[in-house]
């Protein structure tokens, strides 16, 4: 049976986040099955606005398969026949990434890996979806999604829809001061345990970001200045690549990563040297969605903690460019450090106390 509020999801990213119009082709992308209830809304709405749905059905296992087994030569070949051709005809993109085991992909190699980041992920995703099409990313709820929670399944479920089916206009317009701020700030440092860091934003381009890309949503982001950054960071769990990490940390100088530590060290050593950009950063964002309060190893959900920020390794996006170019994009994030735009301290923790911007607090939504 499906959960009715999966109409009411389905109608927000068809009508808000892709702003979906009749005649249209749009891609829906579902991998893992418990989130066929959302296609099947996503469908059915689709079809009513006069759109012309196209479905994608993915097993997690069956990709996981893939990954392990794939060279350049099979990925080259599925972008040839397959991805590309099908994207490019794509005005609009949905992803639900409703895997039950976040880590069915952590024994794929890192040469695996990177046959697939160059020869699909990149042409048929970053480089077709993500600048050629209106597109929209979100999990879906499961009993393992929860447990990484640490959540009851019912709990869970409703803290999800909660998160995601905010009023993003409210939001949108409580982030305003604060791009606005960011827009005439030239130095960010965050402080915290495990962190002290600086970085220079003079002249970036700020977005911000309501629902229109990711769901759940609630960041305003940019990029530092290439080599601004200096000092240390220490981060969330998270998880990238199927394998988990309990703690990252990097040491920086000069915007690249000269040290570092991790509860798995082998892992971040293997993809700090992926490529030359990995080293270096492509994002910085503030985390702003006043339902997600900590970290549930899941990067879509645990980039929009209220409170946070997260410094990321990698590409950068078109959107804010720093010139930063790599195969990953790892949303590291960091929680509760004190904030100073230009030397004034504006969050203290996790709450704003600069007056213009105490509305992005839970408790102050207004």
């Amino acid at each position: 049976m499906n959960d009715p509020r999966d109409t009411q999801l389905a109608s927000l990213i068809l009508e808000h986040s892709i702003g979906l119009q009749q005649g249209e082709r749009i891609l829906i992308n579902l991998i893992g099955f418990n989130g066929i209830g959302l296609a099947r809304e996503l469908v059915r709405l689709s079809r009513e606005q006069g759109a012309l749905p196209y479905l994608e059905l993915s097993d997690p296992e069956i990709q996981r398969i893939l990954l392990e087994k794939g060279d350049d030569n099979y990925w080259a070949d599925q972008t040839s026949v397959l991805g590309l051709p099908l994207m490019q005809q794509m005005n609009a993109y949905v992803g639900i990434r409703a895997s039950e085991n976040i880590y069915e992909a952590s024994g794929v190699s890192p040469e695996s890996n990177s046959a697939f980041q160059r020869h699909y992920l990149k042409p048929v995703h970053f480089d077709q979806r993500v600048k050629k099409t209106r597109w929209c990313v979100l999990r879906y709820p499961s009993p393992a999604f929860a447990m990484n929670a640490r959540m009851p399944t019912a709990a869970f479920t409703d803290f999800y829809y909660r998160a995601c089916l905010l009023d993003y206009k409210k939001l949108r317009d409580a982030m305003m001061p604060l791009e606005e701020r960011l827009r005439r700030t030239s130095e960010i440092r965050l402080e915290g345990p495990g962190t002290d860091i600086r970085l220079h934003v003079d002249g970036q381009n700020w977005i911000n970001c309501h629902g229109t890309k990711n769901i759940p949503d609630g960041e305003l982001f940019s990029s530092p200045l290439p080599g601004s950054v200096n000092g240390i960071i220490r981060y969330a769990p998270t998880v990238y690549q199927g394998k988990p990490f309990d703690f990252v940390e990097l040491t920086v100088k000069d915007g690249i990563v000269i040290d570092f530590d991790a509860s798995d060290r082998s892992s971040l050593q293997t993809i700090l040297e992926t490529d030359e950009g990995s080293r270096q950063f492509g994002e910085f964002s503030f985390g702003t969605n006043p339902v997600i309060e900590k970290p549930m190893y899941d990067i879509l959900f645990d980039e929009k903690i209220y409170g946070s920020n997260h410094l990321t390794l990698g590409q950068d996006y078109d959107e804010a460019p720093n010139g930063n170019k790599s195969q990953i994009h790892w949303d590291l994030v960091c929680i509760g450090a004190n904030v100073w735009l230009d030397g004034e301290l504006v969050r203290e923790g996790r709450r704003f106390i600069a007056p213009e911007l105490q509305a992005l607090n839970p408790d102050n939504p207004g």
